[in-house]
């Protein structure tokens, strides 16, 4: 039977950061949509309990990660995932335009990808 442990172990990681990612861009950025009319208090609260799946999801790919990845090049595989979830969150939940600026930023992404994991 086919499971995730049967998966390579930078495969694991990055799927375990690609949902720690969605977690986390909707804590820092979620209540600018949906909480911008209640106290900043609030907003926290909310961001720390969607926080809280974040890190559960996230150490686990740290460390299952770290097993075959040196730490530069777990954190330039977790910003490259943070762009390519951010991306779509911007443009799709929260309504903003599309920039090239993204576009270029991911190719600079792409750059340190093939620096640190040369």
């Amino acid at each position: 039977m086919f499971g995730f442990n049967t998966l390579p172990v930078v495969v694991q990681a990055a799927l375990l950061l690609a949902a720690s990612n969605v977690f986390m861009t909707f804590a820092w950025y979620a209540h600018l949509k949906n909480l911008n009319d209640k106290p900043w208090w609030i907003a926290a609260l909310a961001s720390w309990g969607i926080a809280l799946f974040e890190y559960l999801i996230q150490v686990p790919a740290n460390r299952i990660g770290h097993t075959q990845l040196d730490l530069g090049q777990l954190k330039i595989m977790q910003e490259v995932i943070t762009l390519l979830v951010f991306v779509p969150f911007a443009v799709f939940y929260m309504h903003q335009p599309f920039k090239w600026d993204f576009v270029w930023a991911g190719l600079c992404l792409l750059g340190a990808v093939y620096f640190i994991f040369r």
